[in-house]
């Protein structure tokens, strides 16, 4: 199975956090496979996750509790560009599929609370892909851009009270 390489990674995050506690966990959906199978990963918000492994002969499922614990907020960013300041993650979702030609086709979305109205949120963002020298398009409190490995991204801001909560899409194909 051609993504079989990500089972010891995922295996290791599920240790990730043992025993510890965090209050508001992010949301985790992987996805990935062929027409031979695939992998497929969650994890709610109260941590306990399931990983199920199938296909040419093989079948897992089994439950993963307290699966992950990771900084997202940390550790994200495109080309650099991390989400407005004290913005959080509430949901990860990843769908890598083999689209039987040759070539993969990937999808990450992640949701996002910010602690700013749209329009500031996206104005400090753009700033931010200025100074890396990243060309954006904006539409109202939407970006739109390449990273420098040419994934398409988009980072939608709506309103959420007095601030924003959002999405952003990156896309490979």
């Amino acid at each position: 199975m051609r993504f079989a390489f990500l089972i010891p990674p995922m295996m290791l995050l599920a240790a990730c956090g043992q025993g510890e506690e965090k209050k508001d966990k992010t949301e985790v959906s992987i996805n990935a496979g062929d027409e031979h199978g695939g992998v497929q990963i969650t994890a709610g918000k109260d941590g306990n996750g399931r990983i199920k492994i199938g296909g040419d002969g093989v079948g897992i499922d089994m439950k993963i509790p307290d699966f992950v614990d990771l900084d997202v907020e940390g550790d994200f960013d495109i080309d650099g560009v991390k989400l407005y300041p004290g913005s959080n993650v509430t949901t990860v979702n990843v769908d890598a599929r083999d689209n039987g030609s040759g070539g993969d086709k990937a999808t990450v979305e992640l949701g996002f609370t910010s602690p700013a109205p749209p329009a500031k949120a996206a104005d400090w963002m753009a700033g931010e892909f200025a100074k890396k020298n990243i060309q954006v398009q904006r539409a109202g409190d939407t970006l739109r851009g390449t990273t420098k490995d040419g994934d398409d991204f988009k980072i939608d801001f709506g309103p959420d009270g007095a601030n924003a909560k959002g999405k952003v899409t990156i896309s490979k194909s």
